[in-house]
């Protein structure tokens, strides 16, 4: 798309879609925003004719709500689960309530931001809710499907710097699993610029592959603490995620996602130029 697109963002008061808002507006990009939090979106910058108060588990209230959209960017999930919703009833069904709207209206682009290595891990109940969805969209002959992949955001790794703050990190075998996590603010300016790519799927992590261990320092270094760094032998979190995933889904399914990724090496193609360290200082800062 050559012209400036006229942008529909769902999930637009999370983590990320507040970044992306930001980055539309710092670009005075055309856009509307799906929001149960109006007052916050307002916060971020947004005029009160670009939000959009609707519920995307209700079909009926979607309609016509892409009329006049271009593309269309889905940051919808659910962190924690309230309103007795679970993840089939928002990062599947939710998200396809809105692709149909979306497929009704001709809106030429949609774009899902999923995760990481999701497709490796069918019986992860969080992963195989956006991996359903993220084949549906893929499957679209109605309009150009995008599913993006990112790695764990920075705001994921906020447990960790809270134990250092209490004193103590814990990790699992060696502390060697690698990831590459990324800054809402490099992710954001990633799906704003895959607008205009032409693949299906995308995959991005952030500038810096990083250890537990090396995350757990800079958790205690921004904090001006003495590293205390404890392994726990990694078949205990095993027996935890044996556990866990006999649990109904509102306590066990996040549990049950962190301690599966936290089992392998999860490297992204990088991007971006926001460090963790940085971040954790930020929140060291302001707290």
């Amino acid at each position: 798309m050559k012209t400036r697109p006229r942008i529909l963002i769902v999930g637009s008061t999370g983590y990320l879609g507040s970044h992306i808002v930001k980055q539309l507006i710092a670009e005075n990009v055309a856009f509307k925003a799906i929001a149960r939090n109006k007052p916050k979106l307002l916060s971020l910058g947004a005029r009160d004719n670009q939000v959009i108060e609707a519920q995307v588990t209700a079909p009926e209230e979607l309609y016509g709500i892409c009329d006049e959209i271009d593309v269309v960017i889905s940051c919808l999930g659910i962190t924690r689960q309230r309103d007795g919703l679970g993840y089939m009833d928002v990062d599947y069904q939710a998200n396809l309530n809105l692709l149909q709207e979306a497929e009704r209206a001709g809106v030429s682009k949609f774009i899902d931001v999923s995760a990481f290595n999701a497709e490796k891990y069918p019986s992860v109940r969080l992963l195989k809710a956006k991996e359903r969805f993220a084949l549906r969209l893929l499957g679209s002959e109605n309009l150009t499907p995008c599913v993006i992949r990112p790695n764990g955001f920075f705001s994921d790794l906020e447990e960790v710097y809270q134990m250092a703050k209490a004193g103590r990190v814990y990790l699992f075998g060696a502390g060697d699993v690698k990831m590459n996590p990324i800054h809402g603010e490099d992710l954001a300016k990633f799906c704003f610029e895959a607008i205009d790519r032409d693949e299906r799927e995308l995959d991005v992590g952030g500038p810096e592959v990083l250890s537990g261990k090396d995350i757990a320092k800079l958790a205690f270094l921004a904090q001006n603490k003495p590293e205390q760094i404890t392994c726990l032998p990694d078949w205990l979190r095993g027996l935890i995620l044996s556990v866990v995933k006999r649990l109904p889904e509102k306590w066990g399914g996040p549990v049950e996602f962190f301690l599966t990724v936290m089992g392998l090496d999860a490297i992204a193609p990088r991007h971006g130029t926001n460090r963790l360290g940085n971040y954790f200082m930020k929140l060291a800062d302001n707290r």
